[in-house]
């Protein structure tokens, strides 16, 4: 199979429309974060999430996204369980077919965010994992 892009051209526009977990965390501090969309179920919404994230699950998105997300053009992280998770695809390709225009992917979703150590909050309060080695950016002093 013969496509029109070039392995260069695909890896580029790839990293255009994805994002990591250590890279969310520096856009949220900055003077533009992003919307963090969750689009998970409602009971894995309960049982831990990034903070400050807004909730729609992917069944509902095309129906009340314009409620949360007004602004076509505002900057959208979307995410879902993890990596065996297409969730945040679905939904990214759902906001993109709407007209959104700077709509992004989490990679590893909620599971890489929390194993690397950022915060996460549930409905029982707010907590952070020890960063796991083997998915957690090296930190240099």
């Amino acid at each position: 199979m013969r496509t029109p892009l070039s392995a260069a051209d695909f890896f580029a526009a790839k990293l255009a429309f994805e994002t990591d977990p250590a890279d969310l965390a520096a856009d949220r501090a900055s003077a533009t974060p992003p919307v963090v969309l969750d689009v998970r179920s409602a009971e894995a919404w309960s049982q831990g999430r990034i903070p400050g994230a807004v909730h729609v699950p992917n069944a509902e998105l095309a129906a009340r996204v314009a409620e949360v997300l007004p602004d076509l053009s505002a900057p959208v992280v979307v995410y879902c369980w993890g990596p065996g998770c297409n969730g945040s695809t679905r939904g990214a390709l759902t906001l993109a077919r709407l007209g959104y225009t700077h709509v992004r992917e989490l990679i590893g979703g909620f599971e890489y965010w929390s194993r690397e150590g950022l915060s996460v909050v549930s409905d029982s309060g707010r907590s952070r994992s020890a960063p796991d080695p083997l998915t957690a950016p090296v930190r240099v002093e």
